[in-house]
């Protein structure tokens, strides 16, 4: 009788092989993470979810032991960064933060997106909400909802409005109030929040929605005037603002939540350790500070949420849509 020398044996060869690559597996997955970071932003420079990231990448660097980087690649209304953070590799070192324009908004607006927010993505945790503020520009003859509305009908077809682009939420809130109000007010899609708002306080463009984040300090110092805000209830941040909904639009409710997400696939391991890192980064008081001063209700929920409220979300977006008329991109 003979044996085959140890090294030969095709069983000890496939089970060291095996226990080789568990062992390395198992050495990635603790130390992860072993390189930088990328935080993709689907918007430019400046704009409401760019300030959001900006203030959430030094605190959770230090969370993490790694350097995040932030990586701004707008355009398409999200879409180009959303669809390069879902052809990443699922390994945890590229992430996205967008708001629902991303996740639900883009999807209930354009059949055609190269990623599939339910399919292509797993939440790492939601940071907070920010709902949106019509905002016009000073010199505008209007200065409440009952005002603007007289001054668009009185004028169809004059007055304008910029979004962050084309299928975001400030897009769609927009075509909401003209089918609820009845005007015919022209949409000016921008490429983010940041050119939109440039282009409110150059007179170019006199109103626009955008988020609590981004209009707060262009409202402290006079830039822009608020004429309501999108949510249910009045803001915290702008009490004295009052909402869409109690100026004669009870139905009126348009409030973007931010959250991170990561490419589906991740190994378990590494996406607690992710959303545990942003959790402690969002719930450090100083940081919860920085992110309420700049309008954002903070408020952390675990990555499971984000399938739970786009699956909930989504079909509601595709009925506002119905309803507005908007055609699908």
């Amino acid at each position: 009788m003979s044996f085959l020398p140890l090294f030969e044996n095709p069983f000890l060869k496939y089970a060291s092989s095996t226990l080789i690559g568990f062992i390395l597996s198992s050495h990635a997955f603790a130390a992860y993470p072993d390189k930088p970071i990328t935080l993709v932003v689907p918007y430019p420079a400046g704009g409401a979810t760019d300030t959001v990231a900006r203030k959430l990448q030094e605190p959770l660097s230090r969370q993490l032991g790694q350097t995040v980087l932030i990586d701004n690649k707008p355009g398409a209304g999200t879409a180009i960064g959303a669809t390069a953070v879902a052809k990443a590799p699922a390994d945890g070192y590229t992430l996205l933060i967008s708001s629902n324009t991303t996740f639900t908004v883009n999807p209930a607006l354009k059949p055609n997106l190269q990623y599939d927010s339910q399919k292509n993505f797993e939440g790492i945790g939601e940071v907070g909400t920010s709902p949106l503020v019509l905002i016009a520009n000073p010199k505008l003859a209007a200065n409440n909802v009952r005002e603007l509305v007289a001054l668009a009908k009185k004028e169809p077809g004059k007055l304008s409005y910029g979004s962050f682009g084309n299928g975001t939420t400030s897009h769609l809130a927009g075509e909401m109030f003209k089918v609820m109000a009845g005007v015919d007010i022209i949409h000016v899609p921008y490429k983010g929040s940041a050119p939109a708002m440039t282009d409110l306080i150059g007179g170019q463009i006199p109103l626009t929605f955008d988020t609590n984040v981004a209009a707060m300090p262009m409202i402290a110092n006079g830039k822009v005037k608020p004429i309501a805000i999108g949510s249910k209830t009045r803001s915290p941040q702008m009490p004295n603002v009052p909402t869409i909904a109690e100026s004669g639009y009870p139905d009126f409710e348009m409030v973007p939540w931010v959250a991170i997400v990561a490419p589906r696939g991740l190994p378990p391991e590494v996406q607690k350790k992710l959303s545990s890192a942003l959790e402690s980064a969002v719930n450090d008081p100083a940081t919860r500070a920085e992110l309420q001063k700049a309008g954002l209700d903070v408020k952390f929920e675990p990555g499971s949420n984000y399938d739970t409220r786009v699956a909930r979300e989504l079909p509601l977006l595709k009925t506002y849509v119905q309803k507005a008329n908007i055609p699908a991109e």
